[in-house]
């Protein structure tokens, strides 16, 4: 067949293909896998295998051949390979397989490799995000069973960077109780970079069918009162997620009066490029059953409250933010509701452009166990629900606390907490069973204390604008909080102090219920736990004997979609 697909982590190639954010290209070192099968001359087999990369891009044959063709076969349309290799292979010069997210990349050619070497793939080329160790829990589901759509309705798209469109709607199932088993995005086609989050809110019962009328800009002075009564989060959908299905004993509860009957849905738009004339169709599609299951499911959205509290100096090739699901809350809420724990049994972490890894960290009795979810490779253009391997039991006076590694390197002002990718965020939406009143809980950290840092001694009170005004010293004087951290000279060995500040300031508890109903310990300040930083990951062992021997294997099936002329003759398979 001649030189077929190329599977590869190559420094900068997604840098120079335009895919992602130069510091995190560059990040992306590690092994190239390249394929190159005969079907002429007998069954397929390598020519050569394992390759890598050193920092010159010089692909070199890595003396550590860790691969193992499992399958191969070709037609007059499609080349199919399965091929198999350890998760943790102890080779420098491969990466590990982990849950995080994998940047396959892939190219072929199809002509054989000369003495010259590779063939340029040219357009055969592309790549994707996966999570390989965490595939869609596909439960077999009845093509008969009902479904209803919640959709926009040709929703112009501002020729503006950021904007968050909201439309109400009503649940079409009443009076009886049903269990929404899988939600599926329908995003229109050509919309799939312009659609970046989906969030379904419960809104307030005592609504009537007045709100459904129109559509509105979210966070707008001017948007409909009836928005602020839908606080509470029942699904969340990220770019690059596909359909969740619900465990089998787990729903989403419709059609009673404890359910939602009014739900807002919030759609993030997101145009850099400024596009004119776009018109926007896209939504969510929830499959529903009347055979209930066991559990109703919950959503705790958790991390940091999104505000310009939280902010990033520039420059920085790493800087740390903590989100804080505080014992204070748990122990409330749970005591209240459900004193022998809540299960946790899917998340979804979320950041922005900025951010490079996430990580869900859970403590009981002030113990760390292992990490609830993590992604030590964040994509911003693939953000989907983990499916736990094992469902996790949070129970009243743990900590969650989730972490957030940003890169500002190629920033030269600060990156503030808020809606825009350009800014960020520091979320996780926990998936859990069963059901109860917390829909938020999160931390905002103490801002008097970040901008002592800068040196301001004193705001002009009582606060009557926003961003607040500074009144001392003389070089902030009548500057807004934002310019006056926008104003000051920078440098890593600054932001590591001020990050180091930050991580051990007091935070102001955020423990929501439904209807916009708080618990008492809401607004309360607390002190976040002594922990251990950075988190320390649990080496991978190899055997002594054998560099190769470990316990976890990992098959791949690559399939690859070719024309009739591009290929000879259709050879044999194994």
């Amino acid at each position: 067949m001649g030189q077929w697909p190329t599977l590869s982590r190559w420094p900068g190639w997604e840098e120079r293909e335009g895919r992602v954010p130069a510091a995190q290209g560059r990040r992306n070192l590690g092994l190239i896998f390249n394929l190159i099968l005969d079907f002429h001359n007998g069954p397929p087999f390598f020519f050569q295998q394992d390759y890598f990369t050193d920092e010159n891009r010089v692909l070199r044959k890595d003396p550590q051949q860790d691969y193992h063709l499992e399958y191969a076969m070709e037609n007059s349309t499609h080349t199919i390979l399965a091929f198999s290799r350890e998760l943790h292979t102890c080779d420098a010069n491969d990466k590990s397989i982990t849950e995080s997210t994998v940047r396959v990349i892939w190219a072929y050619h199809h002509k054989d490799m000369g003495e010259a070497g590779q063939n340029y793939h040219g357009l055969n080329r592309g790549t994707k995000s996966l999570r390989l160790l965490n595939p869609e829990k596909e439960e077999v589901l009845s093509a008969s069973l009902p479904y209803f759509d919640l959709t926009n309705k040709d929703v112009p798209v501002p020729d503006k960077d950021t904007t968050y469109w909201c439309q109400m709607f009503k649940i079409p199932v009443q009076h009886e109780k049903h269990h929404v088993t899988k939600v599926e995005p329908l995003i229109q086609k050509g919309h799939e970079n312009l659609v970046h989050h989906i969030l379904l809110y419960q809104c307030s019962s005592n609504l009537n069918d007045s709100v459904l009328d129109y559509g509105h800009e979210c966070y707008h002075p001017n948007m409909p009162d009836s928005f602020l009564t839908c606080e509470t989060v029942i699904f969340a959908w990220a770019i690059g997620g596909e359909g969740f299905t619900y465990p089998p004993h787990v729903g989403l509860s419709i059609g009673t009066a404890a359910d939602p009957q009014f739900v807002l849905m919030e759609v993030h738009y997101d145009n850099p490029s400024y596009t004119e004339g776009l018109i926007d169709n896209s939504g969510l599609r929830l499959i529903y059953t009347p055979v209930l299951r066991k559990y109703d499911a919950g959503v705790i959205e958790a991390g940091l409250w999104v505000s310009l509290f939280h902010n990033i100096p520039p420059g920085m090739p790493e800087f740390v933010s903590e989100g804080h699901c505080t014992l204070e809350c748990l122990e409330e809420a749970l005591g209240a509701e459900r004193p022998a724990g809540i299960r946790v049994f899917a998340v979804l972490l979320h950041a922005h452009l900025a951010g490079r890894a996430i990580r869900m960290r859970h403590f009981h009795n002030g113990k760390e166990q292992k990490l609830l979810a993590y992604d030590d490779e964040f994509d911003f253009n693939f953000q989907e629900f983990q499916y736990l391997k094992e469902e996790r039991t949070i129970l009243p006076g743990d900590n969650l606390i989730t972490e957030c590694h940003y890169s500002t390197v190629d920033r030269i002002r600060m990156t503030w907490g808020g809606l825009s990718t350009r800014n960020e965020m520091c979320l996780s939406y926990l998936l859990y069973y069963p059901r109860i009143n917390l829909t938020r809980c999160a931390s905002i950290p103490d801002i008097m204390e970040q901008l002592q840092f800068i040196g301001v001694k004193e705001i002009y009170r009582p606060v009557r604008t926003w961003p607040f005004i500074i009144k001392s010293p003389k070089q902030y004087k009548n500057l807004s909080f934002m310019d006056a951290m926008n104003k000051f000279q920078w440098s890593r060995s600054k932001g590591l102090s001020y990050n180091e500040l930050v991580l051990k300031l007091p935070v102001n508890v955020r423990c929501s219920k439904t209807d916009n109903a708080e618990w008492s310990i809401q607004g309360m300040t607390a002190l976040p736990p002594e922990i251990e930083r950075p988190y320390k990951t649990e080496p991978v062992i190899c055997s002594s004997s054998s560099p190769l021997h470990c316990s976890l294997f990992f098959t791949l099936l690559f399939i690859v979609h070719v024309t009739a002329s591009t290929i000879g003759n259709i050879g044999p398979f194994v």
